[in-house]
């Protein structure tokens, strides 16, 4: 598990996409912040590309993202926003100069494809967090919690307790995961993840209940539910019903299908697409505790 390297005054991150497009004005607000911090900012070739609803072509947004791992000078890459389209380019992607010189890799969403590959095959640290697109309506925690880790520190989250929580026992393991749509549709591929031993992470957004009821089926039917220490649920926004109602939460549910399993689910983590989305090393060892409140420590 290899923490790439803290980011000191001049170092130089870099902003591209490899989802959807994205314009110049609306990045624009999070370079500054990133300047005000100390860096420089280098944008990608595909800020400002636009191929119907992608930021450029595949191979626009392959060869920007290739050159961003292949540049040395660059320490970060913070991808501009989500959507979809990285799984289109997953396999084009070479990663042999980024093991050599690792860099942090931010974003959430559909950047879940690239946590997972970063995290499950090269065991290189990532982070979840707010990107360009959203810094704007992001809280001040998740900013300030974003400008603490990429200078190297990484302080405790705390949350308040869902009564609706299994088991609120203390817990340690090494976190994955992510949005839990891109997860399963990583399923049964070459770029499949593996969750035992591991604490899960997950979040969504935009999905009808009934299809999370399908996901969370075939993570189980696939295994991924089974041997987990912990389950972990950020936020879920905008979940829609049917005109007919499935009948359940989207608590009810997750509940449901690890109903088997003596793991603790928490829900209501701080990460997610939400306002307060405050960022997760995935790959990272953490202890997740509950007294009066969830803490959730880097250890």
């Amino acid at each position: 598990m290899l923490r790439p390297p803290s980011l000191k005054p001049k170092d130089v991150v870099r902003i591209l996409t490899t989802a959807r497009k994205v314009s110049l004005e609306e990045i624009q607000e999070a370079g500054n912040w990133l300047k005000g911090l100390g860096y420089e900012v280098s944008l990608g070739s595909t800020i400002g590309l636009e191929d119907h609803q992608y930021g450029g072509s595949d191979q626009d947004r392959i060869h920007d993202f290739q050159a961003a791992l292949d540049d040395t000078e660059v320490k970060a890459i913070w991808f501009a926003r989500g959507g979809y389209g990285s799984i289109r380019v997953l396999e084009s992607i070479n990663w042999d100069q980024f093991i050599k010189n690792p860099k942090w890799v931010i974003g959430f969403s559909d950047m879940t494809v690239w946590h997972n590959q970063v995290n499950q095959f090269y065991g290189i640290q990532t982070l979840h967090a707010i990107m360009p697109l959203t810094f704007p309506k992001a809280s001040e925690e998740a900013k300030n919690y974003l400008a603490q880790n990429l200078s190297g520190n990484f302080h405790p989250i705390t949350w308040n307790v869902n009564p609706k929580n299994k088991t609120n026992k203390t817990v340690e393991g090494e976190i994955i995961g992510g949005n839990l749509s891109i997860l399963y549709s990583l399923i049964g591929t070459k770029s499949g993840f593996n969750t035992n031993g591991k604490i899960l992470f997950i979040e969504e957004i935009d999905e009808y209940l009934y299809h999370i009821d399908r996901i969370m089926m075939s993570l189980k039917l696939a295994g991924k539910l089974t041997g987990l220490k912990a389950l972990m649920v950020g936020g879920f926004t905008d979940i829609k019903d049917n005109e007919i109602p499935f009948g359940k939460t989207y608590q009810e549910i997750i509940l449901e299908h690890t109903d088997d399993y003596n793991y603790p689910v928490f829900f209501d983590f701080p990460a997610g697409h939400i306002v307060d989305n405050r960022p997760l090393v995935l790959n990272a060892n953490v202890r997740i505790e509950s007294e009066d409140e969830m803490c959730m420590k880097y250890i």
